[in-house]
Order: C-alpha cells, then structure tokens, then sequence
C-alpha cells in the first residue's frame, strides 16, 4: 500500500514528467486505485514504481487508464434517457444545428445511445457529438464501436425502458462474440483527448453530459469543471450529471433550473 507521502510524490512528478494533474482526484479514490495497480503489478517498492511510471511511457498509460476507466453501459440510468427523449430532445430540434459534447466518455456506450437517441428523434443528420476522455486507450476503443456480444441482452433492456420501440439489434452487427454499431452513428462522432483539470472550453454545446465523472474530482475540481461546462453550454443549452453528481453548492447553479427529478439543468443565465 502506498502513504500518502507517496501518493503526493507520485501526482507530483505525474504533472512534471507528462503534463497531467491529478491533484484535483478524490484522495481515498485516486488512491485506491493506485494501490490496486500497484498490487495487481506486484511492486514490493514505491521507489520501483514511481520510476516506472516515470521512464515508461506505455506503463504510464497504463495508470491512467487504471485511474480514470468508469463503469459504463448503454442506456445507463433508463429514466434518464427517457426524461431526455421526451422533454430535451423535442427542444433541441428547433435548432438548426445541435451540437452535443459527451465529457468523460469512457468506452462509449452511452456515446452511442445519445446518437440512437438522435437518430430516433429524426435530429442526428443534423448533429454532431463531442466525445472526449483524458484516457487515449478507452477512446480508441469508443471510436471502433465494438461491444462484447454478451451485453446486448441488458442493453436492449435498457433501451426499451428509456422508451425505444424499435428492434435494438438493427443498430449493430453480430460478429461471433462482439457487436459492432452502425457507422451511420459513429460517422456523426468526434472523438478527442481532452482534460477536464487543465483544457479549456473548445465549443459552444446545447447540451453537455458529463455523467459519473464528478463523484472522482474533490470540490475545488468539481467547481471548476462545471465553471467549464458554464462556459461552453449555449443559452438554454442542457447540462447533464451523473444520478449522485449536482451543482447545488456551487459558483453557477444560480444561473440553472434543474428540469423535473433527473440530473438534467437548464441554464437561463
């Protein structure tokens, strides 16, 4: 197990050596994450890992990797997609164009279940979706569009309880033990690194979902990330949070109107 002593040693030389600040992490989290690599690779010495960390640029991905990866599925949280398909999207498409940014993507599940959602709603040919990780690794995998064949079953669940009515397995491709998602999808997606700590606003959203990426960053972060979102949210653009993350407390919740009992946001300031 690492000290805290440690864990400092290693954000900081983190941020020296490659650029990314970790200090911002939920200590006990970050933590116990780095402790469960560094068990899982059986270091005996901190000193061997830190310089591991430090002289190997592929193990460093590794950690981050390790350290980042939330769990994700598609249509995570039905009632939220439902909420957004029946009181966000009929919104959205008085617009002539929609702009979406999914911050935290992770593996992209729920990055393909907003553009089902759109492709529903008869808005994807006019949209586009940002979707951005710190992670290099689980965005290559978001970008290819594959998904183990083993949770179609739970994800076609999860689509019809947020109000799907079509046969979810019209939108992939079952290939033995993989399924692989439609490219008229994928070909409305921009995926990009992008650092939530550091990076600044690159757009301007009509909707943002960030969605259990908040519970991991400590307050100072937290308020910092949605300052973020502020920036980058549209006038009467949408802004969507994980079931246990909220701007109540913060410097912009005065400047949103949170939409029914889902995590959802207007902002009217």
């Amino acid at each position: 197990m690492i000290n805290d002593r440690e864990l400092e040693l290693l954000i900081n030389d983190v941020f020296e050596y490659y650029g990314y600040d970790f200090s911002g992490y939920a200590r006990a989290s970050f933590k116990r994450r780095v402790d469960r690599l560094y068990n899982l690779d059986g270091f005996k010495h901190f000193s061997d890992f830190l310089y591991k960390v430090k002289t190997d640029s592929q193990y460093f991905n590794r950690m981050v990797e390790e350290i980042t990866v939330n769990v994700t599925e598609m249509f995570r949280d039905p009632l939220f997609y439902k909420y957004l398909r029946a009181e966000v999207l009929p919104v959205l498409a008085t617009k002539p164009f929609i702009r979406v940014w999914h911050a935290g993507c992770s593996t992209g599940e729920e990055v393909y279940s907003m553009a089902i959602l759109l492709k529903e709603a008869n808005l994807l040919h006019k949209s586009l979706i940002y979707a951005t990780d710190l992670n290099p690794v689980v965005l290559n995998m978001a970008k290819k569009g594959v998904f183990p064949m083993r949770m179609m079953k739970q994800y076609s669940e999860n689509y019809i309880a947020s109000g799907g009515t079509k046969d979810f397995s019209q939108y992939y491709t079952a290939n033995y033990d993989v399924a692989k998602f439609a490219e008229e999808l994928s070909e409305k997606m921009v995926f990009s690194q992008h650092n939530l700590v550091s990076d600044r606003s690159f757009n301007e959203f009509d909707l943002i979902l960030c969605r259990n990426v908040l519970i991991y960053f400590d307050k100072d972060l937290q308020e910092k990330a949605l300052e973020l979102f502020d920036d980058s949210l549209a006038g009467l653009g949408y802004l969507a949070l994980g079931t246990k993350e909220t701007i109540k407390f913060s410097s912009v919740q005065n400047k949103f109107e949170q939409m029914g009992r889902e995590k959802i946001w207007k902002k009217v300031k």
